[in-house]
This record gives C-alpha cells, structure tokens and sequence, in this order.
C-alpha cells in the first residue's frame, strides 16, 4: 500500500491489517465474523489490487498494482508483501491493545477506538487516531467480483511531528470469504487514495 507516502511521509498501512481480514467463519443471521486462523490460508491463494491516489486538482500521485500471495518460505507458511515474505503466524496473531485496527470479531453496529503511533523512514513520529464503526454486511461488487463484504468507517485526524495535522476519513470493505478487503478509500485534506481488489485466486478454486 502506498498511503501518501510520496507527499506526507506517512507510514505505510499494511495490509497486515488489513490482511489480517476476515474469515469465512460467520453467522449471516447475526453478521458476526471472527478473525482468521493460521490454517485458514493455503499455497497458492493470491490477492492483487488496483491504487489510485488523485489530489483534488487532478494530479496522480501514485497509481498501480500490490499484490499478496500465499507461499512456503524457509518451510514456514508466509505471504509475500513487496520484497518481504510476512509468516501467517504473525498476520493471524491476536492484536494487545485497547485501541486495535480491528476489534475482533465484527459485527454490524459496533464500535471502537483506534489509535496507532508510528515513525517513517526519515524518523519522523505521528499518531493516527480515528473512531471506528461496522456499518453494514452485504453484498459488494468490485473487479475481482461480488462478494458479502462489511462495511467498516474509520473517522479521525493524523498529525505529526513536522506540524502536519489533518482530518483522515477511511472506508473499508471487507470479505470475510476471502479474509482480506475488497475495497478501501482514504481521504486526507486534498488527496483522494483509493483501491479495489481486481482478482483473486485460490488453489482447486
């Protein structure tokens, strides 16, 4: 993923959270999904998105491809992200905090706090801090496909240490059948990130 890294130097939003999305282990009457376990994922299983990221005046800042595999890395059950293989374990490891990415399991209607503070390859320090909530389960239709996806809101502001403060709005859409997200938009002062899942593939699938 590649946030406005280009103009803010802010960090990258792994997808390890996002990765970390949800399974397939879910009660359609009451919408509940829990988080996904190691043996949930196989070989072979395979995301790739599209980005965007567009200012308000038009300019492309970043545009292209990610794209998350599922491999055998040192006899250890991984996920390739960019250059790094990440081990499942690791992804599928319950998050210690009071104010997580994701609360676990989801649901429709509930809510949370989500704080996470960080420091970019230039050493500059931030905070992100956004009230989170569950909107609705239901059907979502990108280019990989229609899919029954939650729709999560995550509203708040990022500030850092160079004086940059700004209000950072973020939906995502997530499957639980595909343990991942589908779709995301993040909205930060006059730039516009967007992503969507354009295929998705899973051995004897």
């Amino acid at each position: 993923m590649r946030h406005f890294k280009s103009k803010y130097q802010l960090p990258i939003i792994l997808i390890v959270f996002i990765t970390g999305g949800l399974y397939s282990c879910i009660n359609d009457t009451l919408k509940i999904a829990a988080q996904p376990t190691l043996s949930d994922y196989s070989v072979g299983e395979k995301w790739v998105w599209k980005y965007k990221g567009v200012t308000t005046e038009g300019e492309v800042r970043s545009e292209g491809e990610d794209t998350r595999e599922v491999v055998i890395a040192d006899g250890v059950l991984g996920m390739t992200m960019g250059n790094d293989t990440i081990p499942i374990t690791d992804i599928v490891k319950p998050e210690e905090s009071e104010t997580p990415k994701y609360d676990w399991p989801l649901e429709v209607g509930k809510k949370w706090k989500y704080e996470k503070n960080w420091t970019s390859q230039d050493g500059t320090t931030g905070k992100q801090s956004q009230d989170v909530e569950v909107l609705s389960f239901k059907e979502e239709t990108v280019a990989a496909g229609t899919f029954m996806a939650f729709t999560i809101e995550y509203k708040g502001t990022v500030s850092n240490s160079r004086g940059y403060n700004a209000q950072t709005d973020e939906v995502w859409w997530y499957a639980p059948e595909l343990k991942n997200f589908i779709k995301m938009t993040q909205t930060q002062d006059d730039f516009l990130y967007k992503e969507e899942l354009k295929h998705y593939s899973k051995p004897n699938n």
